[in-house]
């Protein structure tokens, strides 16, 4: 029986070690002021290469005055995984491209097997909120399609037109579509509505 205690002790922290996640390779770390407060924050984006699926994590460190930071945020869920279905499975087709921090608004961007898309998200009541979203895509028959939603206002704009010879009608629809409260990003994931 002690000896069974032993071997126990011993195999618990390996197996615990085992489970975790391993987000061995940096993919991104950009720089900038995301909270107004005029230090430069940062964004990091690391990649488990070691799982089936190659998940990505996403961290935000806000700058303090003593030139340490702190991170605020940690999500593995607002970017997809590399390989969704496992290394094996079916390709979605979308990947994740970069992130970019520009007038402080955190930009997350993935690109399509024919465009591409990009989730914006400002600092605001204590939170990073999604404020905007765009798509630019073809559906692979000759026709081009734009989204810009700003959920900010509520304004969401969608336009078709063909390219090469072919002559479809370009076609514009605007809605005004209110989500409220704004989706956060400790719990986003990207496309669990039609909308983003």
């Amino acid at each position: 029986m002690p000896k069974f205690i032993s071997l126990f002790f011993l195999l618990f922290p390996i197996a615990l070690l085992a489970q975790k996640d391993n987000f061995n390779k940096k993919i991104i770390k950009v720089n900038g002021d995301l909270n107004k407060d005029g230090l430069a924050d940062y964004v990091l984006v690391s990649q488990d290469t070691l799982s089936d699926n190659a998940p990505y994590l996403l961290e935000i460190y806000f700058a303090e005055s003593n030139g340490h930071f702190k991170r605020v945020l940690s999500s593995v869920k607002a970017i997809d995984p590399a390989f969704p279905e496992g290394r094996k499975g079916y390709y979605n087709g979308n990947a994740f491209s970069d992130i970019t921090i520009k007038k402080g608004i955190l930009s997350i961007n993935n690109e399509l097997l024919r465009g591409h898309y990009e989730h914006k998200f400002r600092y605001q009541h204590n939170n990073f909120e999604l404020i905007g979203f765009s798509e630019v895509y073809s559906d692979g028959q000759g026709t081009m399609g734009t989204i810009d939603f700003n959920l900010s206002t509520g304004i969401r704009i969608k336009k078709t037109e063909p390219y090469g010879e072919d002559d479809f009608p370009v076609t514009k629809t605007q809605k005004k579509i209110i989500i409220r409260p704004l989706p956060k990003l400790k719990d986003f994931a990207p496309f669990k509505t039609e909308y983003f």
